[in-house]
Parts: structure tokens; C-alpha cells; sequence
């Protein structure tokens, strides 16, 4: 974790580190001769500093859409999945209609196993009638205000569990669009 916030520091201050590592880079010459133990950012440092934020995924969620999504997810959604996203003690075993209840969707359940796309999808036809009770929102709700809930429901994942979605699972769905679209 400390890992990570690290290299979040590093990424909101890319620019900064560079400026610095710049100053050093030209200010060696007269600080080694201040002192001869000064320490530079080397270049192998540099580029390892580079790979990793390339590689690290940062929530850059509109805060908008956020604020939105919540409203919206509290008006239709919080009365089946909970204030927060944490459902009901007992939401894995049927119900006696042989039906699963609502699941929570802050990430302490499977929602986090599914693509933007997918969560659009069921959220705008509603579950599977031999699986659940949720009904359809497309026809109360915009795919905007979809997006704004999903966006909503992204922000309350914990940060290892957003990464490894957004890494295996979003990005991938991204790709297989695109794909398409060729």
C-alpha cells in the first residue's frame, strides 16, 4: 500500500520530480564539490520510476459524475443494496422464491467482476429472472445516469480492488470494443 501511495505522490508530481531531477542533474557538478557524498536520481532510477507509473492505475474519476451518481444511486438503488453499497446480511443464499437477493456493490461481492458494459447492460434489463428480482432501469433512468451510478459505485471500491478491475477487466472490455469498431 505504501508502495502505491508512493508512486500516486510520484505520478500527481511527475512534473515536479523532473524539474528537481533536473536541478540536480545541473547542480552536481558544484555540489560534489560542497560535498562529496551528494546523491543523484540515476538514470536506471529514472526509468524504473517511469515503468512503474505507466503501469499504475489512478483513479481519475470526474467528481461530478461522482456527486451525481450518488444521488441517483440513493433515490433507486440504496433501498435493495444498501446506503453504501453493503446489501443485507445473507444476500448469498436464495431466497425462498429459489431467487439470490440484492448483492452489495462496494466491492465486497462479484459487481467488481464486471465491465462497465456489463454493468450498464444490467443495470439498464435488470438480473436474470432465475437469478434475481432486480428490475430494469432503462426505462426510468438515462444511460447517463446509469454511467453517473456506475462511476458512483467505482469510487467506493478499495484502491487494490479498482486496480486490479480496471487492469483485468475494464481495460480489456475497452480493447475488445475497439476491436470491433475496426
Amino acid at each position: 500500500m505504501h508502495t502505491r501511495k508512493f508512486l500516486i505522490f510520484l505520478n500527481n508530481y511527475y512534473h515536479h520530480l523532473i524539474l528537481g531531477i533536473s536541478a540536480s542533474l545541473l547542480a552536481t557538478p558544484m555540489l560534489s564539490l560542497a560535498a562529496s557524498e551528494t546523491k543523484i536520481v540515476s538514470p536506471e532510477s529514472i526509468g524504473i520510476i517511469k515503468h512503474a507509473l505507466q503501469d499504475t492505475v489512478i483513479r481519475e474519476l470526474d467528481a461530478k459524475k461522482v456527486k451525481r451518481g450518488r444521488i441517483i444511486y440513493l433515490a433507486n438503488c440504496a433501498i435493495c443494496h444498501g446506503k453504501n453499497g453493503e446489501s443485507k446480511p445473507g444476500w448469498r443464499k436464495r431466497g425462498a422464491d429459489g431467487k439470490f437477493p440484492p448483492p452489495p456493490l462496494n466491492g465486497s461481492a462479484h459487481t467488481w467482476h464486471h465491465s462497465t458494459t456489463t454493468l450498464l447492460k444490467t443495470i439498464k434489463e435488470g438480473s436474470p429472472p432465475e437469478i434475481g428480482n432486480m428490475p430494469g432501469w432503462g426505462n426510468k433512468l438515462t444511460d447517463d445516469e446509469i454511467n453517473d451510478v456506475i462511476v458512483w459505485i467505482t469510487s467506493i471500491w478499495p484502491d487494490e480492488l479498482y486496480e486490479i478491475w480496471y487492469k483485468e477487466i475494464e481495460r480489456k472490455d475497452q480493447k475488445k470494443k475497439e476491436h470491433k469498431l475496426d
